[in-house]
């Protein structure tokens, strides 16, 4: 967590007055349902105790003038001369600023100061939670009446135009719309969604950072994309009112896809089945059935790594090691893949125990450290004091 005053004194030594306002909007994590938003399915995320954080306040004039801490750069523009930079970080708030003005919102200048505690490159959608820190802030600082909704919304936006990025919309509105110690069922159709209660009893979430990112993944993103739209295509030849792997089940893609094509059978059967996995694991967690939930988990990442093909040899090292520990109830890799962290459910002060005993074996075999994440289910953008 970042001090307000630290905010607030930072912002005036680099802009010379006090902000009008200070926001935060959280990193997230994903308790299953990986890869089944673009195919209009469910996810089930939550907005973590990290996050990022803003002072922003109005200029007399048409220019944003930004600032980053992490990077220890500025950066300025006239709103007339909106653009994406190849400076790279300032794209995720441009691209809000961007999204706003093609609502016809009357943006004015603004000076923005931009920190965190969202560990970068570990899956935790860090870039998001710029966006929607940013997209809430200026929301406020402008009364614009937006809805949080339409918050998460424009921050999509903004991470398909200005970052290059075309995510689906969990990220964005777990940072927004989450509620403390609960999880967000999200139907990533219609954008419906229930609050499940996150009580883990005895136990708590730990993430380990592989602190790898295979150059692979944007590739094999755009190639599974592909695939499931071409199985949703050969399924919609027979039943024309399928529009996504949503409303397809394991008996229409063994009859109308399986002898077309192995592949492309096997990542749509794995997104079928993902939407099961996700509603039992919602089940287990009504129940507070923490065990059935981790073994849901488990499944999870055989069929990521077998089936979906999106793990690496760093993941697939640290959930087969957790496996036979009794401590650990379940572990997968989150998030797209080829890197980032697994996310384990681990007996209550357990953790730092089993990181202690992961490490040396990690740091053996792929000559890298782990890192522990500790994380609790928190609630979303929000102002601050």
């Amino acid at each position: 967590m970042i001090e307000t005053t630290v905010l607030k004194n930072r912002y005036n030594e680099i802009f010379g007055s006090d902000p009008d306002l200070l926001a935060k909007s959280p990193g997230r994590i994903n308790i299953i349902g990986e890869h089944t938003d673009y195919n209009e399915g469910f996810v089930l995320p939550t907005a973590i105790d990290k996050a990022i954080y803003i002072a922003v306040g109005k200029r007399n004039d048409q220019e944003i003038h930004l600032y980053a801490e992490d990077f220890n750069e500025n950066y300025s523009v006239n709103l007339a001369d909106l653009a994406i930079t190849d400076k790279g970080w300032p794209n995720y708030i441009l691209g809000v600023v961007d999204q706003l003005q093609k609502l016809n919102l009357p943006v004015d200048g603004f000076n923005l100061y931009l920190d965190g505690d969202v560990p970068l490159g570990a899956g935790l959608s860090s870039s998001a939670a710029v966006e929607c820190a940013t997209g809430f802030a200026l929301n406020e600082l402008f009364s614009f009446g937006l809805k949080r909704v339409d918050i998460a919304k424009i921050g999509q936006l903004a991470e398909h135009t200005y970052a290059g990025v075309k995510c689906g919309i969990m990220d964005q509105f777990a940072s927004v719309l989450s509620k403390e110690g609960h999880v967000l069922r999200l139907d990533c159709r219609t954008l419906e969604y229930e609050y499940v209660p996150l009580e883990l009893g005895a136990y708590e979430i730990v993430l380990l950072n592989t602190n790898v990112k295979h150059s692979l993944a944007s590739s094999a993103y755009n190639k599974r994309r592909e695939l499931c739209e071409q199985g949703v295509a050969w399924v919609k030849e027979k039943h024309a009112d399928v529009n996504s792997l949503r409303d397809i089940t394991v008996d229409m893609l063994d009859e109308l896809v399986k002898d077309r094509d192995v592949d492309t059978y096997t990542k749509c059967k794995y997104v079928v089945e993902e939407n099961i996995r996700l509603d039992k694991a919602c089940e287990a967690l009504k129940k507070g059935d923490i065990e059935e939930l981790g073994k849901q988990l488990f499944f999870a990442h055989a069929a990521l790594s077998d089936e979906y093909d999106v793990s690496c040899e760093e993941l697939d090292f640290l959930v087969d090691f957790v496996k036979d520990i009794p401590e650990v109830v379940g572990a997968r890799m989150m998030g797209g893949g080829f890197g980032g962290c697994t996310i384990n459910i681990v007996k209550k002060g357990f953790g730092q125990q089993l990181a202690d005993a992961i490490a040396p074996a990690y740091k053996t075999k792929f000559n890298l450290e782990l890192d522990p994440i500790f994380v609790k289910a928190d609630g979303g953008s929000q102002l601050l004091k």
